[in-house]
């Protein structure tokens, strides 16, 4: 079996290229994450990252191009890919890639916002729960409108 589970964040905005085989289009989206690797002892944890080349085909290349940039936290499964050219010079590389299959958000917009920070702006200050300690939920006071409301 060929599973690959991945967490990590984009280095830059993903490549994005469509195929020009006649009417259907497909696209393709070439992107590169860093996924966190700890290294030695529990008590020294070191961290590192492995820079995983990636690539998504079709609906999920389009997804990976509209929604996604440098630093989203993603979630990604799909299957690891090897394969072999010659370049220019004569000399034969060899790749390995995950094909990505499903992609989805590691983390809110608000939390990867906060932890990219890009483009000088001030992450959003949030509240703690007023409600009853550890319950998740918070308190709404009675004399709040259903208008204000972001949901009912």
């Amino acid at each position: 079996m060929n599973k690959a589970i991945l967490v990590g964040r984009l280095t830059k905005d993903p490549e994005v290229r469509y195929s020009s085989s006649g009417e259907n289009q497909m696209a393709i989206a070439r992107f590169t994450l860093a996924v966190d690797r700890r290294r030695g002892s529990s008590s020294n944890n070191e961290q590192t990252a492995d820079f995983i080349s990636c690539v998504a085909f079709g609906k999920t290349g389009e997804f990976i191009e509209h929604y996604v940039h440098k630093g989203t936290k993603l979630v990604v499964e799909g299957r690891i890919q090897t394969g072999s050219y010659t370049n220019k010079d004569g000399v034969k590389v060899y790749t390995t890639e995950v094909v990505v299959e499903q992609a989805e958000f590691a983390e809110s917009k608000s939390a990867s916002g906060a932890s990219s920070n890009e483009g000088g702006q001030q992450p959003r200050e949030t509240s703690a729960p007023t409600g009853n300690a550890g319950d998740g939920f918070m308190n709404i006071p009675d004399s709040v409108d259903d208008e204000e409301m972001p949901f009912i």
